[in-house]
């Protein structure tokens, strides 16, 4: 049997179970005042590397809040699970002006595009400037933050999947309750799976139809495509084309789509094809 419950104030965090990672936010005041506080609403915005975007939720009398909106910057530090006690002491209510990391193991170091610091022991970091503020009538504040530079701990950049996620021991948030008591789980028990093709199999999608003529070398890049997005992607050029005045694609119209969308051989790489151009 299933029951309707009441949504209440923080059903985000008590009432609804919601997985988030764990992040240190790092700003500035307008005095250039260090502030250091745990963040878990975020999520990417835009995931193409031609304009990678983060977008977080604050309160909008939060420090970190209003020190975004007066200097336009931040880093986003993910520390791991080694350090959930200094992750907490961030977390308490110092008053304005404190620099909270400095009752944490946490070392800042310099940033390489924004002015507030980065935390030295975090494997992974974001640092952002501000793309958008969004300030929710009686409620949250929301920023999309565009990522000017993301670093990581060298010997991260080389390690598969599996083995960075192992390395980073990264946390993760399960909610709180009464604002007091925090619950985090560690990764300790990591399950893999691999997808499976349909029945009818990705060459089910090979033959895609056209409204337009396309030139041999355009439809040869085409095919060169995911079959899973070639649809998507066959839609797109053309609605491009079209924008260029023209009435069949050629090899220029999709290369012009697949750079603008940052869909290089890197990209195409990881889905087992060559890139097209």
């Amino acid at each position: 049997m299933k029951k309707e419950i009441k949504i209440k104030p923080f059903w985000y965090s008590d009432v609804w179970l919601f997985p988030k990672l764990i992040t240190v936010i790092t700003t500035l005041d307008a005095q250039g005042r260090v502030n250091a506080a745990p963040y878990s609403h975020i999520m990417q915005y835009d995931v193409m590397h031609k304009r990678p975007r983060m977008m977080i939720g604050f309160r909008q009398d939060s420090h970190t809040f209003e020190n975004i909106c007066a200097t336009r910057e931040f880093v986003i530090n993910c520390p791991s699970a080694d350090f959930l006690e200094d992750v907490m002491e961030t977390a308490r209510f110092y008053p304005e002006g404190v620099n909270e990391l400095e009752h944490t193991r946490f070392t800042p170091i310099p940033s390489r595009k924004v002015k507030p610091p980065s935390l030295q022991q975090c494997p992974q970091i974001a640092e952002c400037t501000v793309d958008e503020i969004i300030k929710l009538e009686k409620s949250s504040g929301i920023v999309i933050g565009n990522i000017e530079a993301i670093v990581v701990d060298e010997e991260l950049e080389s390690m598969g999947r599996e083995e960075r996620i192992r390395k980073m021991n990264l946390p993760i948030g399960l909610g709180d309750h009464e604002r007091v008591e925090y619950y985090y789980g560690i990764m300790d028990n990591l399950v893999h799976y691999t997808l499976k093709d349909t029945p009818q199999s990705y060459a089910a999608t090979v033959d895609i139809k056209t409204e337009l003529a396309w030139d041999d070398d355009a439809m040869a890049d085409l095919m060169k495509v995911p079959p899973f997005v070639r649809k998507m992607v066959t839609a797109q050029v053309e609605k491009h084309a079209r924008s260029k005045g023209a009435d069949r694609v050629n090899r220029q119209h999709m290369a012009e789509l697949t750079a603008e969308f940052g869909m290089d051989d890197a990209v195409m790489a990881r889905f087992g094809k060559k890139g097209a151009g």
